[in-house]
């Protein structure tokens, strides 16, 4: 098929068998399981994980692609074509009782964040997730405190998930060869689901920390946070956000939310 990627859905086509093997490898894949694919464009990766003998799901937007998998894979009788955007997909209307999703894909990188906060936003239905992304990306979601890539994307992806860098993939694996590179990451959302309530309360916190990185916790919070807060909760005040790890973030978050009930 001759297909023109398509820049607004963000299509860069993974074409390196080599790297595609090494995806499937890492990813421990097991005959039954139930697979969702995002954004599987030509089926470079599609194909290979039919072969293992899994249930496979996918969820591509773009029409002329569905068309071209319906044809493609019309004898598999292991695969589910979902013709849907991934950012508004239900996710957890493909479980069934008593199991859990793996997901991976080559995802767009002009959406990756909000796709992954709306696939944490459905964690209870997903055991892990193997995605493709800028390395950037990658770089920040897997950050320690301290780093200059630390940041709200670390922070809140690290709330929702265990974040593991697997391998870097160069830009000549793709069709076309996208400017940046890229890079694997594994997600393993915990075991407990984070508290909706407390999420929103930490996301609007670390936003305001970080939206202007050079200032110190007392200046960067000072209209949510009183700076005799940061020593009851064990902070110092004159650190700079980046220094926090998750948990220093989530008693601040819990006071912050303290207080507002207290006001309420």
């Amino acid at each position: 098929m001759a297909h023109q990627a398509r820049k607004r859905f963000g299509q860069n086509f993974l074409k390196n068998p080599v790297v595609i093997s090494q995806i499937l490898a890492c990813a421990q894949i097991q005959s039954g399981q139930h697979w969702v694919e995002i954004g599987p464009g030509l089926g470079a990766l599609t194909g290979p994980l039919l072969k293992t003998g899994v249930q496979l799901e996918v969820v591509e937007l773009d029409r002329d692609l569905v068309t071209y998998l319906h044809d493609k894979f019309s004898r598999s009788i292991n695969l589910t074509i979902h013709s849907a955007d991934a950012l508004e997909f239900a996710f957890t209307a493909l479980v069934q009782p008593g199991e859990k999703l793996r997901v991976i894909g080559n995802l767009p990188y002009n959406i990756s964040t909000p796709l992954l906060f709306h696939l944490l936003s459905q964690a209870p239905a997903i055991a892990d997730m193997h995605f493709m992304l800028q390395k950037e990306v990658v770089d920040r979601i897997c950050a320690a405190p301290g780093s200059k890539t630390y940041g709200r994307l670390s922070i809140m992806m690290q709330y929702y998930c265990t974040a593991e860098w697997v391998f870097d993939v160069p830009p000549e694996s793709f069709e076309p060869a996208p400017k940046v590179m890229s890079a694997i990451v594994r997600l393993i959302p915990h075991p407990t689901i984070p508290d909706h309530h407390q999420a929103a309360a930490l996301s609007q916190l670390v936003t305001q920390a970080f939206s202007q990185r050079r200032k110190t916790l007392r200046n960067a919070l000072s209209k949510m946070i009183p700076e005799d807060a940061f020593p009851a909760c064990g902070i110092d005040p004159g650190l700079r956000p980046e220094m926090l790890d998750l948990e220093a973030f989530l008693r601040l978050t819990r006071y912050f939310v303290n207080q507002k009930e207290t006001m309420c």
